[in-house]
């Protein structure tokens, strides 16, 4: 077992957990009242932390686990092994499960990382999942205070009774909008996601394309993007990856449209591609046709000063100020109509609203906001 210590500067602890290793303890426990908390951040190995290529949930964990460090808390993230972060790193697989060619069981070891988590749990003062409903049942037996943050749709048949029999355990919703499924769920916060403000450079200057990005499934119409973009006369280059679940649909729905040059797929890109895209973009194109739950991609797009284009679904309302971040529109040819708008926008405007309400230091106060009401809950509980 690696074990290098972890003061707020250097290397991080690096735990990797093997059947024949013992469990290394947390050291310098926080006192009753202490403002700096210690933090479990449990995140899905579907993706390293950042992920190296597309992915939301992991990209979120990424920066509230730096910045939580950053801002002087004692975190623990429990991610892939590849997983880059200043906070102490354990970890029960030593690399992301969608890029991993050994094909691992991908069922049984986020089982593993629960368990290892709640081996621990006496030594944080929160655990934070941002995983699937699999530590509900330990949850509820442990005295650690746990919270779950929901990324995903809640419509899905049978999550209602899931949350109804957990009810006792808290939630936070990415956005008011998602909640609406489980209107009776134990929410106790919505934090709307925030990014590093230095990842992306705006640009104040209009470009001469449109920009899609996220990934090309049924839901998010890139169809739908390609539409505006040929009714408005305007460039459209979509960033996105295809699920092997979604490769038959992109095949056939999509592929066909994409003629290289008109219409351009550029694949997955990394973090500096997408930045780049989006900062020398005309506008985002977001054209959902789902309850999105919140839109990772509309700040990233604010960020680089360039405003958004998005259907009234889900989190949109909540997330673009209308004619401040961009337009929200109801269909094609409203969108159409607002691409002729874009040439003229007031890109800093963009960038402005993306930092007042964006930025991952909001998203890290409102997280210990939680974190502390949760606390004090336990304190007077156990008194």
């Amino acid at each position: 077992m690696l074990c290098n210590d972890y003061r707020g500067g250097g290397l991080p602890v690096i735990d990797m957990v093997s059947d024949n290793m013992s469990v290394t303890h947390i050291r310098n426990p926080s006192r009753h009242g202490d403002q700096r908390l210690r933090i479990a951040q449990v995140a899905p190995l579907y993706e390293r932390v950042p992920p190296a290529l597309y992915g939301g949930t992991e990209r979120v964990v990424s920066y509230l686990t730096e910045e939580l460090v950053r801002q002087g808390h004692d975190v623990t993230l429990f991610a892939s092994g590849d997983s880059i972060t200043r906070a102490r790193l354990v970890a029960v697989w030593d690399r992301a499960l969608r890029l991993d060619d050994r094909r691992p069981e991908a069922a049984s070891l986020p089982v593993l990382m629960v368990e290892e988590v709640f081996k621990r749990a006496a030594a944080f003062d929160v655990a934070h999942f941002h995983i699937d409903a699999m530590q509900l049942s330990l949850a509820r037996r442990h005295s650690t205070p746990c919270v779950m943050t929901m990324h995903g749709r809640l419509d899905i048949p049978g999550l209602d009774r899931l949350y109804g029999e957990f009810r006792d355990l808290p939630l936070i919703s990415i956005s008011d909008a998602q909640r609406a499924p489980l209107p009776d769920a134990n929410w106790r916060a919505t934090v709307y996601h925030g990014v590093p403000p230095e990842m992306f450079r705006p640009s104040f200057t209009p470009g001469n394309y449109l920009a899609f990005v996220g990934r090309i499934s049924p839901e998010k119409r890139v169809d739908r993007a390609i539409e505006i973009a040929r009714a408005s006369g305007v460039p459209l280059r979509i960033a996105a990856k295809v699920d092997p679940v979604d490769r038959a649909y992109y095949e056939a729905a999509i592929e066909p449209l994409i003629d290289g040059r008109f219409i351009q797929y550029l694949g997955e890109v990394d973090d500096r591609g997408k930045a780049g895209l989006l900062r020398d973009a005309l506008a985002l194109l977001f054209p959902i046709d789902w309850p999105e739950p919140f839109g990772l991609a509309m700040i990233e797009s604010m960020a680089c000063g360039t405003p958004v284009i998005a259907f009234r679904r889900g989190s949109v309302p909540e997330v673009i100020d209308d004619g401040d971040s961009g337009c929200i529109v109801d269909d094609v040819a409203g969108a159409v109509a607002a691409v002729q708008r874009m040439p003229a926008w007031n890109r800093l405007r963009c960038r402005e609203v993306f930092e007042q309400r964006f930025s991952v230091a909001r998203m890290a106060r409102d997280y210990c906001e939680a974190y502390e009401g949760l606390r004090r809950r336990a304190w007077r509980l156990s008194s």
